[in-house]
């Protein structure tokens, strides 16, 4: 006779954890979330496939019929072109830059409002406004009340008659820029701020540490975790700011602040060069792909997922 192997009581057996009962109670706690996933795929990654399908093609909209397969001419083209070149690096000063400035004074503005003063709360509301203005609103703003040789502000504060978007056309973009994000980062870093234990600063206190030691002893090493996801979260959006330049500067003067989505839009929609316009595309997405998961990876080891820290 064959031994029957004793099962203990209270743990189930192998065949009674893989119960199709589980899987189907899985599966109907997933599929609330089907219609957002097959949204997604729809609206991302098949214009995305359709995208890397016409860079391998030359296709010019003023010549009709003129679609065939070029195989990697069009990424050799981009590579060899100046104009791209420049606008790449265009693309990284003004991301660079904004997100550290925006930084930067999110950061002091966060300090301040963590304070307890009169009429905080409107302080706060007026601070945030820039960031709930669309982006086109804001660039047009911008452009006439700030920026207008004749009857802007900056003019009229500093006097003389600049051309401010004709001189300094990538520093005019990056100012309207760093003034719509500023908020978000700052709401941001403000969070970190009210999320420190009142106990630890108190005690520093007791301990005789003034307010400069307990700020980059304390609060700073707190806050690099919220400083990391501001840097991430702001590159993400101002690499790919395109309502300011176009809207602004339209790129100008010459190629003075064209970015990488303007100089694709462009391509596309100017040039009606759909196939050279594409491998931009693809490029800039590969591109943006190994920038966002090195600094994914860092967050993730700032955060702790495993939950260390």
């Amino acid at each position: 006779m064959t031994a029957v192997a004793p099962t203990l009581p209270g743990r189930p057996r192998a065949a009674e954890k893989a119960s199709p009962r589980v899987s189907t109670s899985a599966w109907a706690r997933r599929a609330p979330l089907l219609p957002a996933l097959v949204f997604t795929i729809v609206v991302t990654q098949i214009p995305f496939l359709l995208t890397v399908f016409y860079s391998f093609q030359s296709w010019n909209l003023v010549r009709p019929g003129s679609l065939h397969f070029v195989g990697l001419r069009n990424y050799a083209d981009v590579f060899a072109d100046s104009q791209f070149r420049t606008a790449m690096l265009n693309t990284v000063l003004m991301t660079v830059v904004c997100v550290l400035v925006a930084i930067l004074l999110g950061l002091g503005l966060a300090v301040l409002l963590d304070r307890k003063f009169l009429g905080r709360g409107f302080v706060r509301t007026l601070l945030i406004t820039p960031f709930l203005i669309l982006p086109a609103a804001g660039a047009l703003l911008w452009k006439t009340t700030m920026f207008d040789p004749t009857y802007g502000l900056l003019n009229f504060v500093f006097g003389g008659s600049t051309d401010w978007l004709s001189e300094f056309p990538l520093a005019s973009v990056m100012a309207q820029v760093v003034w719509q994000w500023t908020p978000f980062m700052m709401l941001l870093l403000l969070a970190g701020l009210q999320s420190q234990p009142k106990d630890v600063l108190e005690a520093a206190q007791v301990d005789g540490a003034g307010r400069w030691r307990i700020f980059t002893a304390i609060t700073l090493p707190h806050l690099s975790r919220y400083l990391q996801l501001a840097a991430l979260l702001g590159a993400i959006y101002i690499v790919n700011s395109f309502d300011a330049v176009f809207l602004m500067t339209q790129g100008g003067p010459g190629t003075a602040s064209t970015n990488l989505p303007y100089y694709i839009y462009q391509r596309a929609f100017q040039g009606f060069d759909i196939g050279q316009s594409s491998a931009m595309g693809v490029v800039v997405v590969i591109l943006t792909l190994i920038v966002a998961t090195f600094a994914l990876r860092l967050m993730f080891r700032a955060f702790d997922v495993s939950g260390r820290r």
